[in-house]
């Protein structure tokens, strides 16, 4: 029997690592296994790994290689961000920070643990197309900056969002962070490798990880404007400046240097194949609508990707849940979508001109009577009936032939 093929397409989650990637990574696994802090020859070797892996980020960023700190990932390079802008605990109640609404988990909670400590946060929420608007932004900070007379110290957007691919205005929000006088953080996780570092133009900070370009898991980058220092978040030795002590891993970051060189190399024409196979999936997916009267698709205004019922089941006519026809939001929180086969899941739906209902409907109306109760009652008073009926040796009555089993028998 032939292997099963998978197509894995959860590519915003994580990247397969390139096989250029693992080769690489597995000859650094024998060539470099000192301490790149070591100042001995083993040890300086494994630095050049190292060392690779920051020139190769830089490059691929836009910043300047003294200014790239090597981290665990996109969330310690985030936090570190955060801690770089943001006063301690002590000073945290004059400070404020303007942050959207959409940012990753790694932003949210810290500025929300943050704003628990005293901190001021003006959420800035999303526009219908996924966007966040500058002007929110701008609104935000005059909001902070009057009413509660708090000096902006912060804002932050991703630039291009993690769930929807959104990309964001960066640059505008650039705009208004330098007339306000303070520093953008900008979390570039998603969009390293896919936009040129003109997306995040104007940003003091910005943050990356390997395993989204094809990298491996576990290193990731926090860029920063020239000038700017760094606050560790851990203290020890003086590894990355002291800006983040622990010995580094010498074999991330060869695989790390090979992935942002490919992706640099490699990523503005893969993007523009991509692109025009995007276009085209949104295209027809914008085409397709549900509970169309063919066997074909026709076009929505929703522009949601649909399956067409009629289509699924063999042209049988337009089909819908029983629970759809009296129309309004009820419709809309009830209707199932055809896939072909029921599996007790998805609604085996049956033709609306007999006015029968479909299995989830008929199951939704008993539920008011508990059907599940009921027919345990009566199951329970049948089966006592037919072991009295086995031993005394007269035949169980029917169920229809009692008042108390049709009594359950309705339900």
């Amino acid at each position: 029997m032939a292997a099963r093929r998978h197509v894995y397409l959860d590519w915003n989650a994580t990247t397969p690592p390139h096989p250029e990637v693992l080769a690489a990574m597995h000859a650094a696994e024998e060539e470099a296994w000192a301490n790149p802090a070591s100042v001995h020859t083993p040890g300086r070797r494994a630095r050049a790994f190292v060392e690779d892996a920051r020139e190769a980020v830089a490059a691929l960023t836009g910043f300047d290689a003294r200014d790239v700190v090597l981290t665990s990932g996109g969330t310690e390079a985030n936090n570190l961000a955060l801690a770089l802008a943001l006063p301690g605990e002590a000073e945290a109640k004059g400070a404020g920070v303007v942050v959207s609404r959409i940012e990753h988990p790694s932003v949210v909670r810290a500025v929300e643990e943050w704003e628990r400590r005293g901190g001021v946060v003006a959420w800035v929420e999303a526009e219908a197309s996924g966007v966040v608007p500058a002007a929110g932004f701008a609104a935000a900070v005059e909001r902070l900056r009057g009413e509660a007379g708090v000096a902006v110290r912060l804002l932050v957007l991703q630039a291009v969002n993690h769930e929807t691919g959104v990309v964001q205005p960066v640059g505008e929000v650039a705009e208004v962070a330098r007339a306000c006088g303070a520093l953008l953080h900008v979390d570039a996780v998603q969009a390293v490798g896919k936009l040129a570092p003109a997306a995040w133009a104007g940003a003091d900070m910005v943050s990356v990880a390997a395993h989204k370009i094809r990298g491996p898991k576990g290193v990731g980058a926090l860029c920063t404007r020239a000038g700017l220092k760094v606050r560790p978040l851990l203290f020890g030795g003086a590894q990355e400046k002291g800006a983040r002590p622990g010995t580094q891993d010498p074999v991330a970051c060869a695989g790390f240097a090979v992935a942002a060189s490919r992706a640099r190399s490699d990523g503005p024409a893969r993007q523009a194949a991509l692109g025009a196979l995007r276009d085209r999936l949104e295209a027809e997916l914008r085409g397709l609508r549900v509970g169309s009267s063919g066997g074909g698709a026709r076009a929505g205004a929703s522009g949601g990707a649909v399956v067409n019922g009629a289509g699924a089941r063999g042209g049988r006519g337009e089909r819908r849940c029983c629970r759809e026809r009296g129309g309004g939001a009820r419709a809309a929180r009830h209707q199932h979508l055809v896939a072909g086969v029921s599996r007790g899941r998805v609604c085996a739906l049956r033709s609306t001109s007999k006015g029968s209902p479909c299995r989830a409907g008929r199951r939704a109306a008993r539920a008011r009577r508990s059907p599940r109760r009921c027919f345990a009652r009566w199951w329970g008073w049948s089966a006592r009936r037919r072991r009295f009926a086995s031993r005394s040796g007269r035949p169980p009555r029917s169920r229809t032939s009692s008042a108390r089993s049709r009594r359950f028998v309705g339900c």
